[in-house]
Parts: C-alpha cells; structure tokens; sequence
C-alpha cells in the first residue's frame, strides 16, 4: 500500500482509504471483518459522518480494539458553535473514542460557511475541540467548486474533499493548488456515486493524479475491497486499452450526467439542482434508497416544483436536459 502526508496535518496515510456510506446497510459484525481486513491490507483511512445514519455507531463497535491503526475523519452538517460542539461529542460517543483525527464541516454553502466563520459559528467549537484534544485537525467537504476554492482562502482548513473521478474533473486545478498549498486533498464519489461501473478502472485513473492524497470509495463488502486494493497497488501508467475505455465511460455519462459544478443555479424557484441527482443517484445506485429519500426530503423545494423556464439549461456548461432529468427525478421520488 502507498502512503501520503496528508497535507499540513502531517497524517500519513493510506492512498486507498474507506468510505463508510455503503455500511449503513450491513451490521457492526460485518463491519469488524472489513475493518480487521483492512488492518492487513494497509488501509489505515476511514470517513465517516454524522449525517451516515448508523455509520459512526457501526464502526465504533469494528474498531474496539484496533482503533490505534487508523486515522478516523468524520464530519457534521452543524453551522453554529453549540450544534458543532454538541455533533463533535456525540461522534466521540459513537465512535467510541476519545480522539478524531480530523473533523469535518460537512458541504457547507458559501452563505452557510460564512455563518461557520462568523462570532458563535461552528469554527469555533473546531477550534476549541482541537484545543482540548477532541480532534487533531479541521477539514472542509464541498461539492460546489466556488465553496471549493473559498475554503482555499482559510489556513484553518486543512484538508478538502471534493468529488474527483472519471466524469467528474472539473476540480483538477483547484486539487493542484491544495498541493501547492500543502492542503489535504480527500477524493470523494470516486464512481461518480455508483454511475461508473468498473471500480478498478475508475481507481486507477484517479491514482494517476499525483495531486490527490488519499481516495474514499465505499465499500461494504470483502470483495469488493479486495478489487479496490489491487486497483490502489497497480501503479504502472494506464494503457491504451484503459484510455480507451475511459473515454468510452465519458462518452455514456457525459451527456446526461450532473457533474455538481453548479453553474445551473439560481434557479428560478430555488431548487438546488446539484442535490437532487446526487439523492437521485444514492436512490438508483447505491441500495440507500430510504436515506435518499430522507436527505431529499429536506430540500425546501424538490423536482416537482420546476417550472420549466429553462433558464438552468441555458447556463449548464454540458447542455444536460435539466428539465427532463428532473421530470424523472421527481417520478424516482414521487414527489
């Protein structure tokens, strides 16, 4: 296994690293194998989150034991200081640890994260938890590259994870400045959420960008982590025959598939476009269909509400046909 600084927090871990979404639908039993797994592959990275429904209580329960061979990152949706320091605590209960390694604030808006910055906002209760000990360093998800690059801006940050896979490359120069800057970057949606079929291809590709520190597919299966592992240990250059196939990959998703840039905002009756096909996708993809559901409940407007104007699809750098794609998403959700 290959192993990376994770940029200013001096972590050293795993190229190939876990993520906990798919194990909200195993058990903690089931989980303990993957983890004890994962010690003699030489994964040392998990990530996990609040949001993850059972994830954290799950890998509490793995991890006893062996919670000194990994580097644990979870993260929460919390924008003041007393939601964040209320989340940090119960993370530390669930997990069943005294320590986190690295505590996230979990893809906040630009408008969200200038309320996480300001007097009585989450970064404050980071910060303390990182004084008292709770957790070792700060971190920032973001599916939005304008939230992306902002987080850029704050030295307190110090890792990023951003969506980066085959389909999805949009963020390539902002992961090239994380290096420049010695900031951590995590890749998240490494299968475009499940949409790209074949893991070792879609690894394989990411691995080649040397700016990338540590990659998180899900996984929730003893097989599939072996196929993850050997796709992380094959560093030689891709072939003409992985290019190939590559491109014929770009050639599917390509027109009709959301890459979350977010340039199709504001829309006109305030549907977060980029949200509602990434629940459509854990809908459709990844066997999670009551959390999709339940995470696209909170949006304050859903597909249904579309108007039809148009004026998404006028902005949308890929021409997707946004109206007709959230014609079907709000069938896929019945709402």
């Amino acid at each position: 296994m290959e192993y990376r600084i994770l940029g200013k927090t001096g972590l050293k871990v795993s190229r190939l690293g876990f993520g906990g979404i798919p194990i909200q639908r195993i058990d903690p039993q089931q989980t303990r194998v993957l983890m004890e797994e994962m010690v003699r592959q030489g994964i040392n990275y998990i990530d996990t989150a609040r949001g993850y429904t059972v994830s954290e209580q799950y890998l509490g329960e793995a991890l006893k034991g062996i919670r000194d061979k990994f580097i644990l990152a979870t993260k929460s949706m919390s924008r003041d200081f007393e939601g964040m320091k209320r989340d940090i605590d119960i993370s530390l209960s669930n997990l069943q640890t005294d320590y986190i390694d690295l505590y996230q604030l979990h893809n906040p808006s630009m408008e969200d994260f200038k309320k996480v910055l300001s007097p009585g906002g989450a970064m404050e209760a980071l910060v303390e938890a990182k004084e008292q000990g709770k957790i070792g360093h700060i971190g920032l998800t973001a599916h939005s590259l304008a939230m992306f690059e902002e987080a850029l801006n704050h030295p307190e940050i110090e890792t990023i994870m951003f969506p980066y896979n085959i389909v999805e490359n949009q963020g390539e120069e902002l992961i090239h400045r994380c290096k420049e800057q010695n900031v951590g970057f995590i890749c998240m949606k490494p299968l475009a959420g499940g949409a790209i079929e074949d893991a070792t291809l879609a690894i394989r590709y990411i691995l080649q960008n040397d700016n990338v520190t540590v990659i998180i597919p899900g996984m929730a299966g003893l097989e599939e982590l072996a196929q993850n592992v050997e796709a992380a240990k094959n560093t030689q250059p891709l072939t003409a025959q992985e290019q190939n196939s590559i491109e014929k990959v770009r050639n599917q998703l390509g027109q009709n598939f959301c890459r979350r840039c977010n340039y199709c905002a504001p829309c006109t009756v305030g549907i977060n476009i980029p949200s509602v096909f990434l629940f459509q996708g854990y809908l459709q993809r990844y066997g999670l269909g009551e959390w999709a559901k339940e995470r696209y409940a909170t949006l304050s407007a859903k597909a249904s509400d579309c108007i039809k104007c148009g004026a998404c699809e006028t902005r949308c750098p890929y021409e997707l046909p946004i109206r007709k794609m959230l014609e079907q998403a709000a069938k896929d959700f019945g709402v």
